[in-house]
């Protein structure tokens, strides 16, 4: 067994929207509904092909929509009272410029965001920084395309949680 330390650099946008405002944004811009990636994938076909099934998918800001884990069902069986839902998003257009210089980077693409309602009726997004998490040991090349994909990422975060 081999370990390999890392930090992960955690980045949270605040909003004046609230969480239903937020979310709502957020699916408009990914798609509200999960792609079919793993059957698009199976589709027999050349990487040309491949490209051309997945860019229909792709949303304005560059990202997809692969699942949606809802906290808010079921931490308040546990005294928490908040809404709070995962959103798993992605594009394996951008996922491929940095697993072809490190196949492990694979471990977070596609990558995640928590939205958030807080108490003063606004609401958060949160996640974590994708080259703080792929990048473990030097590697020019992955570093620059994680990087490319930090920026498309806050992009997005910083679009969906605008002020309305």
């Amino acid at each position: 067994m081999t370990e390999i330390g890392f930090t992960g650099v955690r980045v949270r946008y605040d909003s004046t929207k609230s969480y239903d405002e937020l979310l709502a944004a957020l699916l408009a811009d990914i798609g509200e509904q999960p792609v079919p990636i793993n059957e698009i994938g199976a589709i027999d076909g050349d990487w040309h092909s491949y490209q051309e099934r997945v860019e229909k998918y792709v949303g304005p800001s560059g990202f997809m929509l692969f699942a949606l884990l809802d906290h808010g069902g079921w931490i308040p069986k546990a005294g928490i009272e908040r809404k709070a839902m995962r959103a798993i998003l992605g594009n394996p257009l951008i996922a491929i410029t940095m697993i072809r210089h490190d196949v492990t980077a694979a471990l977070f693409a596609p990558v995640e965001l928590l939205v958030l309602d807080e108490p003063d009726g606004h609401s958060s997004l949160t996640y974590v920084k994708p080259s703080s998490l792929m990048v473990v040991e030097p590697n020019a090349p992955l570093l620059s395309a994680a990087q490319v994909l930090d920026a498309k990422l806050a992009a997005l975060a910083a679009k969906v949680s605008a002020p309305k």
